[in-house]
């Protein structure tokens, strides 16, 4: 009798600011780095520890730009400026905003509580492209990195149409529930594993959510 495979998905870890956090990530071999340039977050990189980072994560793993409601010219010369592989769209962006930029990006969008399920697959279709997020939208809060948690049944559909990244209150200890109930191509996580400071990763966090999403049972590194 054949043992079902287990469900896997790729694995982000988020608002990394500092080089030996992405040291340690690239160590436990995630699959992308995600460099957060909105001066609202802790989590804002330095422009100099970001093109550190991405020169260490080059080849290595994809390095994601994450934008708040950004100029166009501001996105392109960071994206040329640190070597960005793609950029992440986090905050009132419009689906042509999208379009016009010409590169490889994707849309957040936020889930809150009480979503209606038509209205969010709705606003999902509206954005082009393969890939989207869906991040926990908090009134008053910022627009992600609030390790809240969404209906992950609401986003079961979307992930058979898209390359869904899920985002929002992932931990080690539910991201193979979600895993198991989504069936994401990714995984996103930021506060899920820090302790402490925001931007601060903590490399036994970050393994154990690794191997969570990857259903690891031996440890890594």
């Amino acid at each position: 009798m054949n043992t079902p495979k287990q469900k896997t998905a790729k694995v982000k870890i988020c608002g990394i600011t500092r080089v030996q956090d992405a040291e340690k990530a690239l160590a436990l071999g995630v699959d992308a780095i995600g460099l957060n340039f909105w001066p609202g977050t802790p989590r804002c990189i330095e422009i100099d520890k970001a093109r550190d980072i991405a020169s260490l994560a080059k080849g290595r793993a994809l390095i994601i730009g994450v934008f708040v409601d950004a100029s166009r010219e501001e996105i392109l010369r960071l994206y040329e400026e640190i070597g960005l592989d793609e950029v992440q769209l986090h905050g009132s962006e419009t689906p042509e905003f999208l379009s016009s930029l010409k590169l490889p990006a994707y849309k957040v969008v936020g889930v809150g509580k009480g979503e209606d399920e038509k209205a969010l697959h709705r606003r999902c279709r509206q954005y082009p492209g393969t890939k989207l997020l869906l991040d926990t939208k908090v009134r008053g809060a910022m627009p992600g990195g609030t390790g809240a948690r969404f209906d992950w049944s609401l986003a079961v559909k979307i992930a058979k149409e898209r390359e869904l990244i899920l985002a929002g209150g992932l931990t080690a200890e539910n991201v193979r529930e979600a895993i198991e109930l989504v069936e994401p191509a990714w995984v996103d996580t930021a506060s899920g594993v820090e302790v402490g400071t925001p931007g601060t990763k903590d490399f036994e966090k970050m393994r154990a959510f690794v191997e969570a999403a990857r259903g690891i049972s031996a440890p890594l590194v």
